[in-house]
């Protein structure tokens, strides 16, 4: 039996996801390693953010396997909450409660899920702020922040239940151009210090800079699964790198 440092984190086996008539997921098949950074890419409405959504139980998959941590979760929505304190979402819009700080963001759920104190769950934002390179701003509230403050605060807030995977559904799309690289950053850190991710997006140079697998997605079903380094050098199918060539130029 192989140790549990040598499994994927997440091993997604042949999911289907369909809204009424509409097939949405096709067989979709992925294995993700601890440590590891995914990029998905692909053309609008093929399935990727309905992907992540199945993978944090916010939408349930139809038939499939989602192994997560050696368990399969896929099959029962009454175990959603838990496994959402090990699957952290960051979600293109922030979804940030408008009447609450920045710190009290992040204190929320580890106050309310965990039982934190008031004082530790403080502490804990205050260490995370600093983490997004926004400690100055715990007292401000979210229409006080710039777009790219609001997302590094709601990255903040994700990693205040220490999960163990992270999920990005095209986390720069709702910003200005200025305010996406310290986004990315703050992600491409996160990568680097180790932190499992699956990042959906359209930010090529992040996928150069961070990720181990590149997932290419179209009409629901995953078309290539490659390095980074084969999928930038032009080793990909045609599909693919004609998405590609799409969205460089």
């Amino acid at each position: 039996m192989r140790s549990q440092d040598h499994q994927p984190l997440l091993d997604i086996i042949n999911i289907d996801k369909s809204f009424g008539a509409l097939k949405i997921l096709k067989g979709c098949s992925l294995k993700v390693n601890r440590k590891e950074t995914v990029v998905v890419i692909g053309p609008s409405g093929s399935g990727k953010s309905t992907l992540l959504r199945c993978l944090n139980l916010l939408e349930p998959a139809d038939s499939g396997a989602i192994l997560f941590d050696g368990k399969d979760i896929a099959g029962d929505l009454r175990n959603a909450p838990a496994v959402r304190r090990e699957i952290g979402m960051v979600f293109q819009n922030f979804e940030l409660f408008q009447h609450l700080s920045a710190a009290e963001n992040i204190m929320l759920a580890p106050m309310k899920v965990s039982g934190l104190s008031r004082s530790d769950a403080h502490d804990l934002a205050t260490d995370l702020l600093r983490k997004v390179h926004i400690p100055e701003k715990a007292d401000f509230f979210p229409d006080e922040l710039s777009g790219g403050q609001q997302q590094r605060v709601a990255i903040a807030r994700a990693l205040a239940m220490k999960p163990k995977l992270m999920l990005y559904d095209e986390p720069t799309s709702a910003l200005d151009p200025e305010m996406i690289r310290e986004v990315l950053d703050v992600m491409a850190e996160l990568s680097s210090d180790g932190m499992t991710s699956i990042v959906v997006t359209h930010e090529m140079g992040f996928a150069k800079r961070a990720a181990d697998q590149i997932v290419f997605m179209e009409s629901g079903q995953i078309i290539e699964n490659a390095t980074s380094e084969d999928f930038f050098s032009g080793t990909v199918n045609e599909r693919a790198q004609r998405f590609l060539d799409q969205i460089l130029h």
